[in-house]
């Protein structure tokens, strides 16, 4: 990270994790690093907190290409949170730019275009779900040749990161976070003389696309979540998602393999 000296802090300002992040402060200074108080001239982001703090800091900076992203867990190692406000010697080591312990990973993320007008990106997962209770209708599109008509609670998109969090609850596979591909997976699906899916996930290589449309049949305000939060957006007619060029940068110890994180948080 010699390159890399402004560093923008993302956290929950509590008495309790402000007196651990002061700590963290204290040690940046001692290898010369510049606390920015926008995250625009920051070329390091780092959050505080968990998994889902790491995540509201890609999408309140924008998933910055040009910045390098930590995660710093307060408590237990996650899936993007590679240092822990317990135990900052593994964010020293990172600081000291030792690549024999630390490198650097580039995460797929997802672009989602919505009704052709409104694009974000995600690297968890993109949802779309009934908001009554009540099943409802899409037509599902691969490369624009349709695929599938689904009935049920909803769709999930998910990334090869995003496979393990509400992806894998609904049943779907563990993707290596290495692929640039991406995983559809049914919630709930209706499958009958009428309406018939493919009752499995299906994973797609970066370069295909799917599209989304909802069918008007009375229940056409879906709501869509992106990483797991909602979006303000009503009236939705149709969802288009894609493996995207753009890329996470995230720093992680070369100690915490993907199998380690799997095995920690599903095995142990």
């Amino acid at each position: 990270m010699s390159d890399r000296k402004n560093v923008y802090l993302f956290y929950k300002k509590t008495d309790e994790l402000e007196e651990k992040v002061q700590k963290a402060r204290e040690l940046g200074r001692k290898y010369d690093f510049n606390l920015v108080e926008d995250p625009k001239d920051a070329n390091i982001i780092a959050s505080f907190g968990g998994d889902g703090t790491f995540l509201q800091a890609l999408q309140k900076t924008r998933f910055r290409e040009d910045a390098l992203y930590i995660g710093v867990n307060d408590g237990d190692f996650g899936f993007y949170t590679d240092f822990t406000t317990s135990d900052l010697t593994r964010l020293e080591l990172a600081m000291q730019s030792d690549m024999d312990m630390v490198e650097v990973l580039r995460y797929p993320t997802l672009e989602v275009t919505i009704d052709g007008l409104k694009s974000f990106h995600c690297i968890n997962e993109v949802t779309i779900r009934s908001n009554i209770i009540k099943t409802f209708v899409v037509d599902v599109y691969l490369d624009n040749l349709h695929f599938e008509t689904f009935r049920g609670d909803g769709l999930l998109v998910s990334t090869p990161t995003g496979s393990t969090a509400y992806n894998k609850s609904l049943g779907g596979a563990v993707v290596d976070p290495k692929l640039p591909a991406m995983q559809l997976t049914e919630m709930a699906s209706v499958n009958n003389n009428q309406y018939r899916t493919l009752g499995s996930p299906l994973v797609l290589s970066k370069g295909r696309e799917l599209t989304l449309k909802v069918v008007q049949d009375g229940n056409d305000h879906p709501i869509i979540g992106i990483d797991n939060e909602a979006m303000g957006i009503r009236h939705s007619r149709h969802i288009n998602v894609k493996v995207s060029d753009r890329v996470v940068k995230t720093l992680k110890m070369k100690d915490n393999l993907f199998a380690n994180k799997l095995k920690r948080s599903f095995l142990e």
